[in-house]
């Protein structure tokens, strides 16, 4: 990962030497031309106007390829080549988003590069100080860990290089580690908790045992956090907390703890691989046969990972594809990314998009790529389409107010289809389910 971006944009891997050597000649020479475009008043910041000076922006990409996180990344890459694929055609889905863009942003064609994080914070960094010290990116954009959120944050708001982050469930990421430079448009833990809590509490009464596992970083510790704050209000106790290191790859001891535990409930927070690994080790321990199993922070294609062990199982998400029902724009995008790619979008490809294009938005709103220009447009906190209703950001913490999709898992008589696996039961408003602004320690930075 240190030596190797893979400049998915272009169509061929780039090494990191080869792009100190200038062999990467369609990086050098068509992203970076010497002759300034922009005649604005605006003093340089960050990597503008450099990076804007031509007839081409670029965005730094770093996305999960290897790892416990790896299919996330990939779908959630797939969301974000679409979405360039779309802004640079002037495709009508995006102009239903940013109705004043027409080919590129700002008439700017996109190039973009990808870098692997693996989930690796110091990775995701190196490969994006590398993006804009290098190719001079305008935006860097990838999550899927947060705690590379979370460090992705703290290197944009150094390098005065807008941030707009893909998956990250942390509170803490427009929470205590919010930053002026970095925007999320996804639910998170605080959302998930405020939204699945009272189903939960209907379904299975008050008073209840929970057991949960919890993988040991921000993400996994905040969600359990909002989660037993949210169930205790109804009576529900923690009886075992096992926290186990993210990419575990036995989770038997944990698991011996929960069992003993004599909870009613297991509250799995784990997401990804990890999720679908813990489970499965779960119905082998016997636990799914004594326990009601909840996903307070699902990713979809955990129900097809783990052969029918989501059936009937409450979760919290971002995005279903059958949503495409009550959202029009929901079904273009399905459509799409089903056309190009061969299969249903998950959230992340979801998420990865509408970011995308709520940045192209801004930028156009703004009339320029000036960071505090786009970041001020934002703040505006004007109401905007997605691909779930309309969303607005917040001035205060730079997240986006929109819905949380509960679902259950369909019984297998139920599925109309081998990807109709979730029946969506209820969606929740944002604005019901988010902390008062600052509750969670946001104090964001200069503009410059």
């Amino acid at each position: 990962m240190k030596d190797k971006l893979i400049g998915r944009g272009l169509g061929y891997d780039i090494s990191r030497r080869s792009l100190l050597q200038g062999s990467a000649g369609v990086i050098g020479g068509a992203l970076l031309p010497a002759l300034p475009a922009f005649a604005e008043d605006k003093p340089a910041i960050g990597t503008y106007p450099a990076g804007v000076s031509g007839s081409t922006a670029f965005i730094g990409i770093s996305v999960p390829r290897t790892g416990t996180y790896a299919v996330q990344g990939e779908d959630e890459l797939k969301g974000y080549q679409l979405a360039i694929e779309h802004i640079n055609e002037g495709h009508d889905l995006i102009k239903k988003i940013s109705p004043k863009t027409s080919k590129g942003v700002l008439g700017k064609e996109l190039k973009f590069g990808v870098a692997d994080s693996a989930a690796k914070p110091n990775e995701a960094v190196q490969a994006q100080q590398r993006f804009i010290s290098e190719n001079k990116a305008i935006m860097i954009t990838g999550g899927t860990s947060s705690a590379v959120a979370v460090a992705l944050n703290k290197l944009a708001q150094r390098e005065h290089v807008v941030f707009v982050c893909g998956i990250s469930g942390s509170n803490d990421t427009t929470g205590k580690d919010c930053v002026r430079y970095g925007f999320r448009q996804n639910f998170y833990g605080q959302t998930a908790a405020a939204a699945i809590g009272p189903v939960l509490v209907k379904q299975f009464g008050k008073n209840r045992k929970a057991a949960y596992l919890t993988p040991d970083y921000t993400y996994g510790h905040t969600v359990t956090k909002s989660m037993q704050d949210h169930l205790a209000t109804a009576g529900w106790t923690t009886t075992t907390n096992q926290v186990a290191p993210l990419g575990a790859p036995d989770y038997s001891s944990y698991l011996l703890n929960v069992a003993n535990s004599g909870a009613d409930v297991l509250i799995n927070v784990n997401w990804g691989h990890d999720a679908v690994l813990s489970t499965q080790q779960a119905k082998q321990f016997g636990i799914l046969d004594k326990m009601k199993l909840v996903v307070p922070y699902q990713v979809p294609f955990i129900a097809r990972e783990t052969n029918g062990l989501m059936q009937g199982v409450f979760a919290a998400t971002d995005y279903w594809w059958t949503l495409e029902d009550k959202f029009p724009l929901a079904k273009m995008f399905n459509e799409a990314f089903e056309k190009k790619y061969g299969y249903k979008p998950e959230w992340g490809a979801e998420n990865a998009y509408i970011s995308f294009a709520h940045w192209a938005r801004m930028c156009e709103e703004a009339g320029s790529f000036y960071p505090p220009d786009v970041i001020k447009t934002y703040e505006k906190g004007e109401t905007i389409p997605s691909f779930v209703g309309d969303v607005h950001y917040r001035a205060e913490d730079h997240q986006c107010v929109r819905p949380v999709v509960i679902v259950r898992g369909k019984m297998e008589k139920e599925m109309k289809g081998k990807d109709d696996y979730w029946e969506v039961i209820e969606i929740v408003a944002g604005e019901s389910l988010m902390q008062p602004p600052g509750a969670f320690g946001c104090h964001l930075g200069d503009y410059s």
